[in-house]
């Protein structure tokens, strides 16, 4: 029988700042451009993110042991399903409550902003359980990555600032470019880590198709991406919000250091959790520039 405690390590805690950075960027860039925030409409949005991210990683541990690429062998940390303390029957269906949460914080969205909210929920639902199962499971065709970015960077930074203000920005998709490649950096640093055990067991990451030296590469690519991309802040009279995520630069070195010295493995937990921390500060750091810089972009 699992405990309290089995349930919040199936949750990922390390990852869950792909959901929170997201929202908080979006909030931040809403309230700045339009002079308004709604902190019930920012609730469910967090909550609702929040509970997407816990239901792909319990759907995850789940079909990754049915499917057999959770073994024994494992350096990750330890996955309820595969280590035996909970079924799979019993992870999936708590995969299906946190949807059924995330539904019923995303109504107030819908209410608010009506029929775009379904078409970012409806494929925001189903990828949760596709990212590892369905006809064709994202992590097991190299495509994880182009899910990260896709639905915790530009939909969530975007989706957010929409749920605000009703309007749509391209301050937000430069926003969600750069906060979806620093989440994206977490999928990498995992997937390069268990690449010798995802090669035996046939999950085909990008990290097994294409090897551990573009891995790295992706790695240090996502990590130099985010801060790049920063410029467009400069240029629109925004420099707060370009100079001030450079506070994580050193964490992004230190990682990027790790990834390219250290064969994969165990000592990848750690660069795993650093990662998370940068994306949560990174995220934090960019909505302080936003706020406290001119009132008006260029």
């Amino acid at each position: 029988m699992p405990h309290l405690f089995d349930w919040i390590a199936a949750a990922r805690p390390k990852t869950l700042g792909a959901a929170i950075a997201p929202v908080v960027v979006g909030c931040a860039l809403a309230a700045k451009i339009s002079g308004h925030f709604d902190w019930w409409l920012a609730f469910c949005t967090l909550g609702s993110c929040g509970a997407l991210q816990i239901a792909t990683n319990f759907f995850n541990d789940a079909l990754d042991s049915i499917k057999g690429a959770d073994t024994q062998a494992r350096i990750g940390p330890r996955r309820i399903t595969a280590s035996g303390v909970a079924s799979p029957k019993a992870v999936k269906l708590a995969a299906w409550l946190m949807l059924a949460v995330a539904t019923l914080l995303a109504v107030p969205l819908f209410e608010a902003r009506g029929l775009p909210i379904l078409f970012i929920g409806i494929p925001s639902l189903y990828f949760c359980f596709g990212y590892t199962g369905g006809p064709v499971p994202l992590a097991y065709r190299g495509l994880g990555e182009l899910f990260v970015i896709l639905f915790f960077g530009f939909v969530a930074v975007t989706g957010t600032a929409f749920v605000q203000t009703g309007e749509w920005y391209v301050a937000a998709v430069v926003a969600g470019f750069q906060i979806g490649c620093l989440s994206t950096v977490l999928i990498a640093i995992n997937n390069l880590r268990d690449v010798a055990e995802d090669g035996q067991t046939g999950k085909k990451t990008l990290a097994v198709r294409l090897g551990v030296g573009f891995a790295r590469a992706e790695i240090v690519l996502l990590l130099a991406a985010a801060h790049a991309a920063g410029v467009y802040w400069f240029q629109q009279g925004w420099p707060r919000a370009f100079t001030l995520p450079l506070i994580t630069l050193p964490i992004g070195f230190f990682v990027a250091w790790r990834v390219i010295a250290e064969p994969p493995g165990r000592g990848h937990n750690r660069l795993l959790a650093m990662s998370g921390g940068q994306l949560l500060l990174f995220a934090v750091l960019i909505s302080w520039g936003i706020v406290k810089s001119a009132d008006v972009m260029r």
